[in-house]
């Protein structure tokens, strides 16, 4: 049996949540949201955490920022140490500082991004590794400066369909994602472990893929569009969008435990479960200290 791990996450409760403006193909401001629908089914979503034993904070969400709730574009956290978000378009740039402003407050040391970056939308960390998505939205200058605050070896990825213009709507690290030294499972000799859609990616990233995850789950186009890969991972358990049929049969045969939920209202401002959830990866200053 895999063995999955306690995670520590932060989260925000979709209180503005709307469609107002679009940045991304799935955005379409003539379709009627549901913000009430939407808030319950992020509770859902954080209640499953918390049934998983999993340790959910949240910060205050803030009118006029409708896309608070994609709390992974805040920040990246590895050791410790966040990297803020430097968002492209306007309509999001006041989320960077609020997310920054909730790590400082809580004791993390901080790093304010000089670079154009989306925070876990684009970095994703992968055993000693942090896989870097670009094309759309974080810049590659972005993937060196994260590779020299946290010291590790980052691994650019070019995306190029406007529909996955995330990395984490593309790709899902299943195992290794939690920051620490990684080994692999003692029990299947499982190191890291992801699962991608081939072709939201140009041929030499793929090629890059291939090479360092020849074992990995190639979904199907029908789970990459229903953005099934926007899926939460504790070794283990995957949260993930239930009609992700494939990719679910899949992670069953690999030993992993599918939990479906549902966030399709979510959905209609590009993102899943992932992408509203932040991972912190190690402990505060103030903790370190204690």
């Amino acid at each position: 049996m895999l063995e999955g791990s306690a995670r520590h996450y932060l989260m925000c409760r979709p209180t503005y949540f709307t469609v107002s403006y679009e940045i991304n193909p799935w955005m379409d401001r003539s379709r009627p949201v549901d913000t009430a629908l939407a808030v319950s089914q992020w509770e859902r979503l954080r209640d499953t955490y918390l049934e998983l034993g999993h340790t959910v904070e949240t910060i205050e969400p803030e009118p006029g920022l409708p896309d608070m709730v994609y709390a992974a574009n805040g920040a990246t956290v590895v050791d410790g140490l966040v990297y803020s978000a430097l968002f492209r378009h306007a309509e999001r740039a006041a989320e960077g500082p609020a997310y920054l402003k909730w790590f400082a407050d809580h004791g993390y040391v901080t790093h304010q991004a000089d670079h154009v970056n989306e925070g876990e939308g684009d970095l994703l960390v992968a055993g000693d590794v942090v896989l870097a998505g670009t094309g759309f939205r974080t810049e590659r200058t972005a993937h060196t400066e994260a590779s020299t605050l946290w010291g590790r070896e980052v691994v650019s990825l070019e995306l190029v369909d406007p529909r996955f213009y995330h990395l984490d709507t593309a790709l899902v690290v299943l195992r290794g994602n939690d920051g620490r030294t990684f080994l692999p499972d003692a029990a299947t000799g499982i190191g890291v472990d992801v699962a991608y859609y081939p072709p939201a990616f140009s041929p030499e990233s793929r090629e890059v893929l291939a090479e360092r995850f020849p074992d990995a789950h190639l979904a199907h186009e029908e789970d990459a569009v229903v953005l099934g890969l926007n899926a939460v991972s504790d070794g283990v358990h995957v949260v993930m969008n239930p009609r992700a049929t494939h990719l679910a049969d899949a992670l069953s045969e690999r030993g992993y435990a599918p939990v479906g939920v549902d966030t399709s209202e979510l959905l209609l401002g590009g993102g899943g479960a992932k992408c509203c959830t932040l991972e912190i990866r190690g402990t505060t200053s103030r903790q370190a200290v204690a």
